[in-house]
């Protein structure tokens, strides 16, 4: 028999269900309802299900075909007009379960009224703690133990068989031989092994892309605005459930699932519970990073960042699983900014508000993630699977108080335990030393061309103090006061002109780095040096010559004279082009012109200074 598509709708009168089979007789078909019971026979299909309200036969019942799309609607009226029939999206649950055909089970589920009431007091007064033991060493036994794992940690002996895939799934090695404690304690150290300040400081200063995926906001954001706006309008909270639409392939999963129940005690409830928290807050950093679409690294995404679903860790509290899904959001995916924790946080609250059909959504997003992945599917048979077919059965109550725990927790930076404020004011401190010291380097710049020109000045006031009470003769004195003057003005030339291209003999531009020119008070000297260009040194200047000139930071003219006198070292007594001849008969004046900066030497004629 084939399980055919089918929707239920409602109003105060009256439930509808719309059940698709193509291709069947329209004249043989077979429909039986009384009571929460309903069945619909027409070969090959077959459908039973066990409604959340009462339905009865009072002649008010109504059904029709529709040749053209196949579908079968039935309108049967409620046995209490008015009543609200919780969970009608819930398509896995109603369902009803495949019976034992065994003459009595060894485990009976048993649903009395007085067993209702009880589970009623345990909902209001769960607390979402639980107790918890000192761990005490116990004597090895003779067999090895196996512990369990999974939903409910119903599962055991799985990785077993699966020790080729293991690594690609899960972290732990040898999950079938580790216990809980000893699981959470190689996650701590793993996590603490794992955590990079550099990676963390350079998403917490250069936080854009972050700050951008910040702002999208998925589709729970809307519907969660809508509700509350539903809320304070009308004081109602049964029609939560109406603002979370499922599509035709979602709800193609869900008929696809098996129902089934699940006896769990009351320690297991609350790993379970916790676990949801763990993966919703995985899901939802997944969602925000990538703005809602999928790619390759998804499902690495999803299970990397919950440690339920990574280290088989079965968490005691909800503070516990906000802070180890805060560790690894910043040890382990590319972004890792505590302000994505933060938004995944109000994320999770927002969906455990919306009630178990949000939930739903995402459980069944997270299992088709997994299920398109090789070997993510694995994770699906331990956990999504049984989670989705689980959270159609759970009481609303539950999750409204799991949201309202989770919103009264707080998480901050000193509770992750990777010194985080620490880490981040060290790096305040070296970021403002860093534009102190570029700060003050700017300045320094600015004032150099001023403190040249103050120290040009006072040269040039000394040079010609001396050379007035110098005594000798006329002739050596207007020399020496002439050369002087070219001099200072070739100081002032350069000076100006520090910043001007370096133009070598043939036209092509020169280091700035290759030549010095020093001039010394103890003795008048030219050093000029050049490593592009080879020649001799021009070792002295006229005794006369009583200026200090220091041009190591202005190469411009010097590399364009180091040029010329490569040309013009040994024709220094041939009067060429640019040389002129001093009338004193003291010595000879190279005078060196270039378009970028004069330059004014002084060959000696004297025998003994040749």
């Amino acid at each position: 028999m084939i399980t055919p598509a089918f929707e239920l709708t409602q109003d105060p009168d009256f439930l509808t269900i719309v059940i698709k089979v193509p291709y069947a007789r329209a004249s043989e078909f077979d429909v039986y309802f009384e009571g929460e019971d309903f069945k619909f026979y027409a070969k090959p299909y077959f459908l039973r299900l066990t409604l959340p309200g009462r339905i009865v036969e009072d002649g008010r019942e109504k059904a029709s075909y529709n040749t053209d799309k196949g579908t079968f609607t039935i309108r049967l009226p409620k046995e209490i007009p008015g009543q609200y029939f919780e969970g009608l999206d819930m398509l896995t649950s109603l369902l009803a379960p495949k019976k034992s055909r065994s003459g009595k089970p060894l485990v009976e589920e048993i649903d009395t009224a007085a067993s209702a009431e009880l589970s009623e007091e345990e909902e209001e007064e769960f607390d979402w703690e639980i107790e918890q033991t000192p761990y005490e060493e116990s004597a090895e036994s003779m067999l090895p133990l196996q512990y369990c794992y999974g939903f409910g940690n119903l599962r055991s002996g799985v990785f077993q068989r699966l020790q080729d895939e293991l690594s690609d799934v899960i972290d732990i090695k040898a999950p079938d031989q580790t216990p809980v404690d000893e699981r959470r304690r190689k996650r701590l150290a793993a996590e603490a092994a794992k955590f990079d300040p550099d990676h963390y400081l350079a998403d917490f200063f250069e936080d854009e892309a972050i700050q951008h995926v910040l702002m999208y906001k998925p589709w729970w954001v809307d519907v969660h605005k809508k509700m509350t706006a539903f809320k304070g309008e009308s004081h109602q909270e049964h029609d939560n459930h109406t603002f979370v639409v499922f599509s035709e392939e979602e709800k193609e999963q869900l008929r696809k699932l098996t129902n089934k129940s699940y006896l769990l005690d009351k320690r297991s409830r609350h790993h379970v519970y916790l676990g949801l928290i763990d993966i919703l807050l995985a899901y939802c950093y997944e969602i925000c990073v990538n703005e809602g679409d999928k790619n390759v690294e998804s499902a690495w995404n999803i299970r990397k960042l919950s440690a339920t679903l990574c280290w088989l860790e079965s968490f005691t509290s909800i503070h516990d699983v906000v802070v180890s899904f805060g560790r690894r959001v910043l040890c382990y995916p590319l972004h890792r900014h505590f302000g994505l924790v933060t938004r995944a946080f109000n994320d999770t609250v927002m969906i455990l508000q919306l009630g178990k059909a949000a939930v739903l959504k995402c459980l069944l997003d997270i299992h088709k993630i997994f299920r398109e992945n090789d070997p993510a599917y694995i994770l699906n048979d331990l956990f999504i699977t049984d989670y989705c077919i689980w959270i159609q059965k759970t009481k609303s109550k539950k999750l409204a108080a799991l949201s309202e725990s989770l919103q009264k927790t707080t998480l901050t930076k000193s509770h992750i335990g990777f010194e985080l404020e620490e880490l981040e004011a060290a790096a305040v401190l070296v970021e403002e030393e860093e534009r102190m010291l570029k700060a003050a380097g700017t300045v320094s710049k600015q004032q150099l061309p001023s403190s040249e020109s103050e120290t040009s000045e006072s040269e040039e006031s000394s040079s010609t103090s001396s050379s007035e009470t110098e005594g000798s003769d006329s002739d050596e004195r207007e020399s020496s006061t002439s050369e002087d003057g070219k001099i200072n003005s070739l100081q002032g030339t350069l000076q100006e002109e520090r910043t001007a291209p370096l133009i070598d003999c043939n036209g092509l531009r020169q280091g700035t780095n290759t030549s010095t020119f020093e001039v010394s008070d103890e003795k008048p000297k030219v050093s000029l040096q050049s490593t592009s260009v080879p020649g001799k040194l021009i070792e002295e200047l006229e005794k006369q010559m009583h200026t200090a000139i220091r041009l190591s930071e202005q190469p411009e003219g010097l590399a364009a004279a180091s040029c010329i006198l490569q040309e013009q070292e040994e024709n220094c007594v041939s009067e060429p082009d640019g040389f002129s001849k001093d009338t004193t008969g003291k010595g000879n004046f190279l005078e060196v012109s270039s378009k970028a900066n004069p330059l004014l030497l002084f060959c000696s004629t004297n025998e003994d200074e040749d």
